[in-house]
């Protein structure tokens, strides 16, 4: 249940992204991304009063709320990127580093992974940096990814600090922090935002929360070293989206690595 629930996650996050970099070629990245976590507060806190949570405290609160900065500076960066850059470059780019870092701080926390799902996990890193292009042009995009992805290191292995018994609230507290870091920038172009783009904004936060949600639920039943992994493999609908809406062209190594990343997915499931 805990590997679906990952997966279900990266099929979330994938739409969003993809819809996310739409947007954030429409309107500035600065105000979708806001307007995003705004929608994601709203999401997250109903969640939270919905699933009973035995007892919350002061320090699922606190890693919730780190888990949020990371987030918020996640979606800041990714946002940016795509605004410019190319969907199959930036996107795959901010996950591989995001995965490294988070597999190896699960490993380092305890996690004994088997033999298919070590294998898996060895694969799915140069299976996102291939449908990256192997970093190759895109320069802007490429940093942006990049800085992106230690954004979303951080929101994945805070957010696995708190303890089941707190429920979604730590999910709750990190959309507030979020929105709180994010408000300086976007108050500066907030202005410039149609009311369609902003209620599509909303809508799009709303779609991350429910991706970051279903991560949390998914580290409760499976190894954080997995579930990250799992979760993070979003990166190939953003591609094939781009590829076929958008008509991004792609390259050998990107079939490549999408094909790579197929076969992780397998493997971590059943390993």
């Amino acid at each position: 249940m805990g590997a679906l629930l990952a997966l279900t996650s990266a099929v979330v996050y994938g739409i969003v992204d993809f819809t996310g970099g739409i947007l954030s070629r429409r309107t500035h990245f600065a105000t979708v991304t806001f307007l995003g976590q705004v929608g994601g507060l709203v999401l997250a806190s109903l969640a939270a009063l919905v699933v009973p949570a035995e007892a919350v405290g002061s320090g699922d609160l606190l890693w919730g709320a780190l888990s949020g900065v990371g987030s918020g500076a996640a979606m800041h960066f990714l946002n940016r990127g795509l605004s410019h850059g190319a969907m199959s470059v930036v996107v795959p780019v901010s996950a591989v580093t995001s995965v490294a870092l988070s597999v190896l701080c699960g490993v380092a926390h305890g996690d004994r992974p088997g033999g298919l799902a070590w294998i898996g996990i060895a694969l799915t890193v140069p299976a996102l940096w291939l449908v990256s292009g192997g970093g190759a042009g895109e320069g802007g995009g490429t940093r942006d990814g990049l800085l992106a992805s230690l954004g979303g290191a951080v929101q994945y292995l805070a957010l696995a600090q708190a303890g089941p018994a707190a429920g979604l609230w730590p999910l709750a507290a990190g959309r507030a922090a979020a929105v709180l870091v994010l408000l300086p920038t976007a108050a500066r172009h907030a202005r410039r935002t149609s009311v369609v783009c902003g209620t599509q904004a909303v809508a799009v936060g709303a779609g991350a929360a429910l991706g970051l949600t279903l991560y949390q639920l998914a580290t409760y039943q499976q190894m954080l070293a997995v579930a990250v992994v799992l979760a993070s493999l979003y990166p190939a609908l953003p591609v094939i989206l781009g590829l076929v809406l958008l008509h991004e062209r792609v390259s050998l190594r990107q079939v490549l690595g999408l094909s790579g990343a197929a076969v992780a997915t397998v493997l971590l499931t059943v390993g």
